[in-house]
């Protein structure tokens, strides 16, 4: 029998040309890989299954229940059918093995209801490719004894990406790039080393937008390369039906739980309720909006405020990545004493994040949370072209509600976007990867924990900041309403056009416009002086109750700023332009009344601070903090490779001319 590897099953894709395109073929590899597995699996105990089973029938007894505990599976299959069976009897083999697939436990079917395992059979059935694929996945052996769980996972992870590769521009809705999981999982691992070693830890790992279930198979696959004791608990959910198929039965293949993958919506239907885990990690869909989810997430935040997931603040509806960071912050482990281990957590965010949203905004509310609460960790900045469906800036934040002394009430900034290498071939819009010395650089500045000063001879690669140096206050700075009042043939078509003095009856109108016709030519830089001669102009025009809103609709439309004059005042207080008003944002670390007298009065001394509306704020402006300056080159430098251009373009031209 041929060795099992990833490459000898998807030779199996060659029975398949003609009546499918090469996109489709791991529509039919990959659910048959892991109905051939589970067949191998069950293979022992099939007969003692089966009658089992039928004792069962008429007892009143939940099969599953006694099946499981009997023969120590997560799963079973009440079928007279197998792969060898059905491959000896091709007449009704669609029949035969829809059959077999119901046959499975309920806790397992549903990966097959995900891949439309029915739908699909009865379509190789048409195009007589049935008979041909369950013969060739019958002579394929998958038995745990041929195949470790170990390997067994390496094959499916291979399928799916030789299946990611072969649906290129739909790559990333599937599948994570390796590297950059290992990555995460290196930093989630970070100062954990020693307590991971131990033999037979127990940790359970999370990851709420689970896709295929990289993630997870990674993190599981290197805490036991780290400890071949460690027994890793794997738990995902995952919205999408297929994408959840494939964690699933990879879940399956590795001997995981199966009922610990969730087939919904993580914002709406948390299917953790309650629940809190070790290591959490996550490449959450960003940019992407959550309209659909909005009511119950916006039910949640309202009635159950900090005791839901949504506390903090909502985002804008625009962008829910920030949606899944707080759910995931949820999730972790609470610190009670300082004995308790707490979580890490690793996800994967676009820029937005990071400085979206002002002061007293949801995005801002939702960093100030983190950041005061001591959670965030570390940030790093990727390269660019790292992902298959999009290649914008990207970075990976790390939280942590249980940090060592000389990480608490810190923050470090990596700048990684120079450290990767060139692929050799594109695979949609990843054109960059990370190689294993960029991912060890990056581990050892984690681990360093230094702060780098930009200089001339190489860029800053880290930078170390106490949590506040990413908070400031917005303040609002008023400046003083000075208008001027100048009546032109134009003033009174203009103010009669404004919806206020619109609705006014017709004779009312007739009164304004006499009385502005009468004041063209003038002028008033009091608004007091203006008010008092309009009233008693209306009055003498026949308007008969003249009310204050007409007044300041008149006096608003008309004013134009003039810095001469008088400044207008409502109970002896000025009144502020608002076409004129501004923000500055302070640092917490500065004095408000300080930094104003030395920013803002030395140039608008009328200026004053409205406090009322000052606001606390939070960014992280990364690539702020790691810019450098590049002077532009010399003039000479330019004029001369001008001048060489011209000669040489002149040289061209009198080649074209002779």
């Amino acid at each position: 029998m041929p060795t099992t590897n990833a490459a000898f099953i998807w030779s199996i894709a060659n029975k398949l040309r003609g009546p499918y395109q090469p996109n489709q073929y791991g529509d039919v590899i990959l659910p048959f890989t892991i109905l051939r597995r589970l067949d191998a699996i069950l293979a022992p105990t099939k007969a003692e299954v089966l009658t089992q089973h039928a004792r069962l029938q008429d007892s009143g007894i939940d099969p599953f229940v006694v099946l499981r505990s009997k023969f120590g599976l997560p799963f079973f299959n009440t079928s007279v059918w197998d792969f060898g069976k059905l491959a000896a009897e091709p007449a009704g083999l669609a029949d035969n093995l829809v059959d077999y697939i119901e046959g499975f436990s309920a806790n397992i079917r549903d990966v097959f209801d995900g891949y439309k395992l029915p739908e699909l059979i009865d379509d190789l059935d048409k195009k007589d490719r049935l008979f041909l694929i369950v013969k060739d996945f019958a002579n394929v052996d998958l038995h745990p004894d041929r195949v470790s769980g170990h390997d067994m996972g390496y094959i499916f992870e291979e399928l799916i990406r030789k299946f990611a590769e072969s649906n290129n521009a739909q790559a990333g809705d599937h599948f994570t790039p390796r590297e950059v999981i290992s990555l995460m999982v290196d930093l989630l691992y970070a100062d954990k080393d020693l307590e991971l070693t131990t033999p037979g830890i127990v940790r359970t790992i999370y990851d709420p937008a689970s896709g295929t279930g990289g993630m997870l198979s990674v993190a599981y696959d290197h805490l036991v390369e780290m400890n071949p004791d460690a027994k890793p608990v794997l738990y995902g959910q995952e919205v999408n039906s297929r994408s959840y198929a494939m964690c699933k039965s990879d879940m399956v293949i590795k001997g995981q739980g199966v009922d610990n993958i969730y087939n919904g919506d993580t914002l709406t239907d948390d299917g953790f309720h309650g629940e809190h885990f070790d290591f959490l990690l996550s490449n959450p869909p960003f940019g992407v909006e959550w309209k659909t989810q909005q009511k119950a997430v916006k039910d949640e935040h309202e009635q159950r405020g900090f005791a839901g997931r949504f506390g903090p603040g909502l985002p804008r509806v625009s962008d829910g990545s920030l949606l899944f960071l707080m759910h995931l912050i949820s999730k972790m482990r609470p610190v009670r004493t300082p004995e308790d281990k707490g979580s890490r957590l690793a996800i994967v965010l676009n820029g937005s994040p990071l400085f979206t949203g002002g002061a007293g905004s949801g995005e801002s509310n939702i960093r100030q949370w983190i950041i005061e609460n001591d959670l965030l960790d570390a940030i790093i900045a990727l390269p660019t072209d790292m992902f298959y469906n999009t290649g914008i800036s990207t970075y990976i934040w790390i939280l942590d509600n249980a940090k060592t002394d000389e990480r608490k009430g810190k923050i470090q900034l990596i700048n990684a976007v120079e450290m990767f290498g060139k692929m050799r071939k594109s695979l949609g819009s990843k054109r960059k990867m990370l190689r294993p010395q960029d991912i060890e650089k990056i581990c050892e500045l984690y681990d360093g924990f230094e702060n780098h000063d930009n200089d001339d001879e190489a860029p800053a690669l880290s930078k170390a900041f106490a949590n506040s140096e990413f908070g400031y206050r917005t303040i609002t700075v008023e400046r003083p309403l000075q208008l001027r009042f100048h009546i032109t043939t134009d003033t009174a078509e203009l103010v009669l056009a404004t919806k206020a003095i619109a609705k006014l009856p017709a004779a009312d109108q007739d009164a304004i416009r006499s009385s502005l016709t009468e004041f063209v030519g003038h002028s008033w830089t009091n608004r007091d002086a203006f008010v008092t001669e309009l009233k008693a102009a209306l009055k003498s025009a026949g308007m008969a109750k003249v009310g204050a809103p007409v007044v300041k609709t008149i006096w608003t439309t008309i004013g134009e700023h003039d810095p001469k004059a008088d400044v207008i005042t409502t109970k002896g207080n000025p009144e502020p332009d608002t076409s004129l008003r501004d923000t500055e944002n302070v640092p917490l670390s500065e004095d408000i009344e300080e930094y104003f007298a030395r920013e803002v009065l030395p140039h608008i001394p009328d200026a004053w601070i409205d406090h009322d509306k000052t606001r606390t704020g939070y960014e992280i402006p990364f690539t702020r903090h790691f810019y450098r300056y590049t002077p532009p080159r010399p003039l000479e430098e330019i004029q001369k490779d001008l001048r060489e251009l011209v000669t040489e373009i002149q040289a061209m031209l009198a080649e074209v001319g002779a």
